[in-house]
């Protein structure tokens, strides 16, 4: 009575879980097209951004795409600390043997920004995947906080900096270049006063002031200038709203000669640091994996769930479910099982008498999983040959059986 339920609980199972399968296939159009929830909200970007917006934009363009490889910029932190006396040329030249991403390689000639990178490693990842995955968002926040910043009266030109102002179609767009391309001046500001009075009930959390700096009004203060030479290409296309490259500066200091100015990602520099949302995972071939989990586990709780319902029946709904399965299938379910199951009868046959009728369900089901179940009449014609197996051959089958056992 046992197998015959486990049987029949199997057999409602082999046809249950195609039918699951197919209505996953067959999702409507729609729920497949709807747009996919943005993985940062507009406050995060606002915090994320606050403390860099009012780089000027080569550098700026430099910290986002650099933060999109973590570890390396962990890795270009430590080396810079333990190389601090190398400068200028020397400092090129063995920046030249590291295998970092050249995004990388060109912080190492601003130690302040490497170390707060380094140092804010959970900003760092945020900031990198909120660049990957929506870059026009990105830029289009820098704006509205750099023009929060000139409306506060902080953004405005110094020796350090010069700020330009243009229109770019119906938008004004905040310009912020260093006087000297080769010069770097990196400035430290309050993200939650520089732009006026913060806007979100809580300030942003990341922040940081270089060592030695104690400055706590609403502008901005300065780093000595860091001369970089053409270390940094980064470049900013306001009006496309993306980040692009300074191809001379990019040849130059990497001594090569590429003509692509656009940006690319390159997810072998990731170094298995996961991506946050699964869009920019499956950009870059790294969502695979996940997805296949997820479906696995989506599987096994409808598997699971079947059961239970399956398990809650009688013998007489158990039989009524199954005939009516056969009826609505047209009898296809035992035609792909087909040999299968004549084989794994068979191999049950041989085995009842030693292990008992739960022993072979459990060998019939390990050869295919749900898959490998007949329909309700195989199942049923299986279970009789069993049984008549069993009268037949009696306890001479135990005597016998060890060396047929597979």
């Amino acid at each position: 009575m046992e197998f015959r339920h486990k049987s029949l609980v199997a057999a409602l199972l082999a046809i249950a879980v195609p039918v699951f399968a197919q209505q996953q296939a067959t999702a409507p159009a729609a729920q497949a097209a709807a747009p996919a929830a943005k993985a940062f909200s507009q406050q995060e970007l606002d915090e994320l951004l606050a403390p860099i917006a009012l780089y000027p934009d080569a550098l700026l363009a430099q910290v986002l795409m650099a933060s999109t490889y973590p570890l390396e910029v962990v890795e270009a932190a430590r080396w810079q600390k333990a190389n601090a006396t190398l400068k200028d040329k020397a400092l090129e030249d063995a920046l030249q043997k590291q295998a970092w991403d050249p995004a990388v390689k060109s912080l190492a000639t601003v130690p302040q920004v490497l170390t707060m990178m380094n140092e804010k490693l959970d900003w760092t990842q945020k900031l990198g995947d909120a660049f990957l995955a929506q870059q026009a968002d990105v830029m289009k926040t820098t704006q509205n906080l750099r023009a929060k910043a000139q409306t506060a009266g902080n953004l405005k030109s110094t020796p350090e900096q010069t700020v330009k102002s243009q229109k770019e179609g119906d938008k004004t767009v905040y310009i912020i270049e260093s006087p000297k391309t080769e010069i770097v001046y990196v400035p430290t500001y309050n993200p939650a006063t520089v732009y006026g009075s913060w806007w979100y009930p809580y300030p942003p959390p990341y922040y940081y002031y270089p060592p030695g700096y104690a400055y706590g009004g609403a502008g901005l203060a300065f780093a000595t200038g860091v001369v970089v030479g053409a270390a940094i290409w980064g470049n900013v296309n306001w009006g496309g709203n993306n980040v692009n490259i300074n191809v001379n500066n990019y040849n130059n200091f990497n001594k090569t000669n590429i003509q692509n100015t656009n940006f690319q990602h390159n997810a072998e520099h990731r170094k298995g640091v996961s991506y946050k949302d699964n869009a920019t995972a499956q950009k870059y071939n790294r969502g695979g994996d996940a997805k296949s989990a997820q479906s696995r586990e989506q599987f096994r709780g409808h598997a699971d769930q079947g059961r239970q319902q399956l398990q809650g029946m009688d013998r007489s709904q158990l039989q009524s479910q199954v005939s009516a399965a056969d009826r609505a299938g047209g009898g296809q379910a035992g035609n792909r099982a087909g040999s299968g199951d004549a084989g794994r009868a068979s191999a049950g046959t041989r085995d009842m008498g030693s292990r008992g009728a739960g022993a072979s369900t459990r060998q019939s089901g390990s050869h295919g999983g749900f898959s490998g179940a007949g329909s309700g009449a195989s199942t049923r014609a299986a279970s009789s040959r069993g049984s008549a197996s069993r009268a037949s051959a009696g306890g001479g089958a135990r005597g016998g059986g060890g060396g047929r056992r597979r």
